[in-house]
């Protein structure tokens, strides 16, 4: 074949077309014109509409994981401010409730002061107001610990005593503090009085170990005592003020085959909730050695001696 008779255009497959500048041309002229026309005209406006449209449920579905990502991410976060704000509420709420309870307990101390003073007041006795430490360890013995010593002129034997009646005695006196043993104690003992009947008794601690009441020793079977009579200090051992509070009687037990009546006192101090107590001095130390009457002698008179 001739080489003349062949056709040198290209197979329609591989036509070019227009030029790609010519494209470029026409096309930024297309969207020129579109924008100006939708900016001036809205011509584009439907479409749009149309077109979001139908996109909707397919925006709809590929938002869907990133909104409950930011759900459970803000559930987490407001989850964690309630805990922290209901840890804080509940921290406040105990900090009020102790401050409820020292108001309670101050209001409490300070009535038990007011009493304790208004006591001080109507005793004619020097007096030292004492703060209760701790109770001694022993568990056989009824004593507490106070707050002043030899230093504050606390002597042994002082009666102490609450805003309501008689507490103990200083037994044992240390520089700092004092050790004050209860009129609960088995070995210890006061002179009373009942109030009623004037009769006198001396009330013991009770054996029986953490009773917290007295028992009356070696009263007469008939003696007149009844439940509810007041026993107060007679002042006869020269150590407690007559006319303190001591006790109240609790029950009396006659029994035929003994002389005496079995007469059990409940004593009126808190022994395990006082504070704050005072410090009496002993009454034997406040008796005075009065000075002795000057002998006068004289000459020739009456009653001399030659």
């Amino acid at each position: 074949m001739p080489l003349g008779t062949l056709d040198g255009t290209p197979p329609p497959f591989f036509r070019q077309g227009p030029s790609a500048l010519s494209k470029l041309v026409f096309f930024s002229a297309l969207a020129l014109l579109l924008m100006v026309a939708d900016l001036r005209f809205h011509v584009i406006q439907p479409l749009r509409s149309v077109i979001a449209t139908a996109l909707y449920p397919a925006q709809w579905l590929v938002l869907r994981p990133i909104i409950w990502g930011q759900g459970g991410s803000r559930y987490f976060e407001s989850l964690n401010r309630s805990q922290a704000s209901e840890a804080a509420a509940q921290f406040q709420l105990g900090l009020q409730s102790q401050r409820a309870q020292q108001v309670e307990q101050l209001t409490l101390e300070n009535t038990r002061l007011r009493d304790l003073l208004a006591m001080r007041a109507r005793i004619n006795t020097p007096a030292l107001a004492a703060q209760v430490l701790y109770d001694a360890a022993d568990p056989y013995t009824r004593k507490v610990i106070i707050d002043k010593g030899a230093l504050q002129a606390v002597a042994a034997g002082a009666p102490v005593l609450d805003e309501t009646g008689i507490l103990g005695q200083v037994t044992r006196v240390y520089p700092m503090v004092s050790e004050v043993t209860l009129i609960t104690d088995p070995n210890q003992a006061i002179p009373v009085l009942n109030a009623r009947t004037g009769s006198r008794g001396l009330a013991f601690g009770n054996s029986i170990v953490r009773s917290g009441t007295l028992e009356l020793r070696y009263m007469d079977a008939n003696v007149d005592m009844a439940a509810g009579d007041l026993l107060t200090t007679s002042g006869v051992d020269g150590v407690y003020p007559p006319g303190l509070q001591v006790g109240r009687v609790l029950k009396i037990e006659r029994r035929a085959d003994s002389v005496f009546a079995r007469i059990t006192a409940q004593p009126i101090a808190r022994l395990d909730g006082s504070l704050h107590v005072l410090v009496l001095q002993p009454l034997a130390e406040q008796v005075q050695a009065r000075p002795a009457a000057p002998v006068e002698s004289g000459r020739g008179g009456k009653g001399s001696l030659p």
